[in-house]
């Protein structure tokens, strides 16, 4: 098992930037890809961001890219997602999201949740 955990969110104005925090625990070393999915109201989950354990490589939605970066820090266990240039469409809760064996896209393949943080952007 691995229990992931978010912080990070909030309310912030269009334009501005929050930075959230993914910190894992557990059986870390199963551990393939992390990745940020988003959630918001009426809409399916979709896929932000996502970075290999142990490589640098990444992932990023289209909608997302050039405005927001994910990166790691093995010795904390955490993963990070800066985002910049917020916009209101980017109003969602964020999960992080484990998967122990494909670098996908698609939620229904990570294998571990966090519980999500609201990050709502006003206009």
């Amino acid at each position: 098992q691995v229990q992931l955990v978010e912080s990070g969110g909030g309310l912030v104005q269009t334009g501005g930037s929050l930075r959230l925090s993914c910190a894992a625990s557990g059986r870390t070393f199963s551990i393939y890809v992390v990745a940020w999915f988003r959630q918001a109201p009426g809409k399916e989950r979709e896929f932000v961001a996502g970075i290999r354990w142990s490589s640098d490589s990444t992932r990023y939605a289209d909608s997302v890219k050039d405005r927001f970066t994910i990166s790691r820090d093995n010795a904390k266990n955490a993963v990070y997602l800066q985002m910049n240039s917020l916009k209101p469409e980017d109003t969602a809760v964020y999960y992080c999201a484990v998967d122990t064996a494909y670098f996908g896209l698609v939620a229904r393949t990570y294998d571990y949740w966090g519980q999500g943080t609201q990050v709502t952007v006003s206009s």
